[in-house]
């Protein structure tokens, strides 16, 4: 079996980031898996005009290496588009063009493998044993985890998703069932953060008719999320090593209640839902209904429509709803880790809800002398800055220079002008 010093599992943006920041480095031998046959960036989400929410330097690299050949910017001069992108002058690049900007920066990669599924990971007393669907094992020293996230469905819609009978869908499914969404007399949008919206506003902007479009939230009005300079300094590593010192039990109540960082509609997209219901309103009412703080606590079908049990806090009131159609944007979940690390048995550290353990530089305690590190599995550990874009490339310069042992990438001591917590004098 090879040996290599650094094994990812998963393609992802983040591991992709440690492999463009690994690419070149002397005497690293790094290699990286993915089941899928190419990098994809949520390609059931990609709806026309849907922008990124971080600004492009958010890349890759930039953030740690501005100088790197894998930066959207040199993504641009390849593909003959710099001098457009410098005249269109926008700061947040389409979610298409970011997509397609990883499958350009994989396919340059030569550690990456596609079409690899990594099903179990080992400890064989010298390295981790890597066992790869249709392949040789692989040894390394280090292992990376990016296995990313999965589509979250609350309990009240998981029978309608999964009835192949019924049109209910995860968001994260919403293209390839665009088409039968359009032409559905009535459809309803649950969930309150920038999928549902962008969902809301493409239905809203495409079918001749909005009567029977409808939108729902639990949270108690359609909120922006935290944009405000001084707010998102909790995205900098600065406040991910003050979350990671809180106590568990605070960093548990803490994190609900930050839902605006990363379950709030960017400003753009709120704006321009209300442009479009007031362009329809000239005409008259445009007859989609927008209803915060209702919670839908169970469904059915009923003669072929569906019917959402749904609670009004606020009000205390219960009613029913019926719909044919139904858009669960419900957000995601950490992709499960535990069949994968079955065969590091107890050695794995959990916490008393079963989660990883995670240190301060993103490495999972373990009983054995390897190194497992996690990347977009430690939100629980490191706050609401783990699945942001914009602290891909410095967690990825965190764990390469821990797995090199030296300062490969350098990287600045302070990193925001807020003081998070009293410092000892």
């Amino acid at each position: 079996m090879r040996r290599h010093h650094l094994a990812g599992v998963g393609i992802g943006p983040f591991n992709l980031s440690l492999a463009a920041l690994a690419d070149g480095v002397d005497g690293l031998d790094a290699v990286f898996f993915d089941a899928r046959p190419e990098f994809r960036w949520h390609p059931g989400l990609l709806v026309e005009g849907a922008t990124l929410q971080v600004p492009f330097l958010a890349d890759l690299v930039t953030l740690v290496d501005p100088t790197s050949p894998f930066s959207f910017l040199n993504y641009l001069r390849d593909r003959g588009r710099l001098l457009p992108f410098y005249f269109a002058e926008r700061f947040h690049p389409p979610r298409a063009e970011y997509d397609d900007y990883g499958r350009w920066a994989a396919a340059r990669l030569p550690s990456c493998r596609f079409g690899h599924e990594v099903t179990g990971i080992r400890w064989d007393g010298d390295a981790f044993e890597l066992t790869v669907a249709g392949a040789e094992p692989v040894l390394a020293d280090h292992v990376v985890l990016g296995v990313g996230s999965v589509p979250s469905v609350p309990e009240p819609l998981r029978g309608l998703v999964a009835d192949p009978d019924v049109l209910a869908l995860h968001s994260a499914d919403y293209l390839p069932h665009r088409e039968k969404l359009l032409a559905a007399d009535s459809v309803t949008v649950v969930g309150s953060g920038q999928s549902g919206a962008e969902v809301f506003l493409d239905l809203l902007r495409s079918k001749s008719t909005v009567d029977g479009l409808r939108w729902l939230a639990r949270t108690p009005a359609f909120a922006p999320m935290e944009y405000s300079k001084l707010g998102l300094e909790q995205f900098t590593p600065d406040y991910t090593a003050y979350f990671h010192g809180l106590t568990e039990s605070v960093r548990d109540r803490l994190l609900p209640a930050q839902w605006q960082l990363y379950k709030g509609i960017d400003a753009e997209t709120i704006a321009a839902i209300h442009d479009e219901l007031y362009r329809r309103s000239i005409a008259g009412p445009p007859g989609a209904v927008l209803t915060p703080g209702v919670e839908v606590v169970s469904s059915s079908t009923v003669e072929g429509r569906i019917e959402l049990r749904v609670t009004h806090a606020q009000q205390g009131r219960v009613g029913t709803l019926r719909t044919r159609a139904v858009v669960a944007a419900t957000g995601y979940a950490e992709a499960p880790t535990g069949p994968l690390l079955a065969g590091l048995g107890d050695a794995v550290h959990r916490d008393g809800r079963g989660r990883l353990v995670v240190d301060a530089g993103y490495r999972v305690g373990l009983d054995v002398p390897g190194a497992l590190y996690v990347q977009n599995a430690e939100r629980h550990t490191h706050g609401p800055g783990a699945p942001d874009l914009g602290l891909g490339a410095w967690r990825a310069a965190v764990i390469l220079n821990a797995v090199c042992g030296e300062t490969v990438h350098a990287l600045p001591d302070r990193t925001a002008f807020t003081t998070f917590g009293l410092e000892d004098k």
